[in-house]
């Protein structure tokens, strides 16, 4: 092949438009992408305290989301009256599922979206591995 060809699709295209070496950058790009293209309020990964690590969508409701997510993922976790009203609203809009990382785990965590927004939060997660597993 002409070195001033573009290669085919299939030998190597490049799919995405924003890339960073950096792999905080690189997680909120992949979420970014999930986000919008599954037309969803927000998207998170956080680790199994609530901890942001990283997000897509406005501030507070990715915040609220990490904060909520664990509780969420352990709905039998014993919890306050007010933090349990809380959850019992947002289990009804949020969608949250473990991923496994190793010996570790994290959760992402999606507000808003149809029925098919597991598929959007399964590719999310399989960026997230990669991205993860290259750092």
């Amino acid at each position: 092949m002409d070195p001033t060809e573009a290669p085919p699709p299939s030998l190597g295209a490049e799919r995405r438009r924003r890339r960073s070496e950096d792999p905080i950058t690189a997680l909120h790009y992949q979420l970014s992408v999930a986000r919008s293209e599954g037309k969803l309020e927000a998207l998170v990964l956080v680790d199994d305290r609530g901890c942001l690590v990283a997000g897509a969508g406005s501030w507070p409701v990715c915040e609220e989301l990490a904060a909520y997510a664990p509780l969420l993922a352990e709905p039998d976790l014993p919890t306050s009256a007010a933090v349990g009203t809380r959850i019992a609203d947002l289990s009804r809009e949020v969608l949250v599922r473990a991923l496994p990382l190793g010996t570790a785990e994290a959760l992402l965590a999606v507000r808003g979206g149809g029925e098919d927004r597991s598929a959007f939060i399964a590719r999310a997660a399989a960026g997230c591995r990669r991205i993860l597993q290259a750092a």
